[in-house]
């Protein structure tokens, strides 16, 4: 029934495409199960969204990849994000080069990455979920000079293949992380990960082996 006192033929009809791309920007896995009538609409959003961030950031992205509008992409020249086939990057992430991804990559929203001097490297089809937070340098902590006055030293992080990343998972400068791995929702992972471990805790420990998972 009519919730206002203006005639049904006169009331707006409820934007049902806004909050379409709403729901995709927030949950990007649904943009390739897309039917042909909704990929009318979404492709020529998506292509204009993706040309709009290569224009203004040091910014390549492989094909049939979704990038929400709502990300936060900075990517100056010498701090490149190169981003694979197929990934998704959803709202509300903050990704600061150098970044490359390989294909198949997914970041859920809220994450986190900042590549510092050295970068973060993803292997293909790893999947990062929400608020994960990579960050790729370090401060110095020498006690004679305040914290932020203190130069920064990068490592680097690399991330392997068939990587799974739980929600709000940390992980620090000079960390790599095998093909295969877990790593446990709320972890914070200061030490190399071995393909195939699963991780968990603060600070990461191994807790089991994903090919016993089988």
């Amino acid at each position: 029934m009519p919730t206002s006192n203006m005639p049904a033929n006169l009331q707006a009809k409820p934007d049902y495409r806004t909050q379409h791309k709403k729901r995709l920007s927030y949950m990007p896995w649904l943009y390739f199960s897309l039917k042909d009538k909704h990929l009318e609409w979404a492709k020529p959003w998506q292509d204009e969204v993706q040309a709009h961030f290569c224009a203004v950031e040091t910014i390549t992205i492989g094909e049939r990849s979704f990038v929400a509008p709502e990300a936060n992409l900075f990517a100056e020249p010498g701090r490149n994000i190169t981003i694979g086939a197929q990934c998704m990057i959803a709202a509300d992430s903050f990704l600061h080069g150098p970044i490359t991804m390989g294909n198949e990559v997914a970041i859920n929203h809220g994450c986190s990455l900042d590549g510092g001097r050295h970068g973060i490297t993803i292997g293909n089809q790893t999947r990062i979920a929400n608020n994960v937070t990579i960050y790729a340098f370090n401060h110095g902590m020498a006690p004679d000079t305040p914290i932020y006055q203190q130069a920064s030293n990068s490592k680097g992080v690399v991330i392997g293949e068939d990587v799974w990343i739980g929600a709000q998972v940390g992980i620090v400068d000079g960390v790599t992380i095998g093909n295969h791995a877990v790593i446990g929702m709320g972890a914070i992972v200061t030490k190399d990960v071995a393909d195939y471990a699963i991780v968990a805790g603060n600070p990461a420990r191994v807790i089991g082996d994903r090919r016993d998972k089988a």
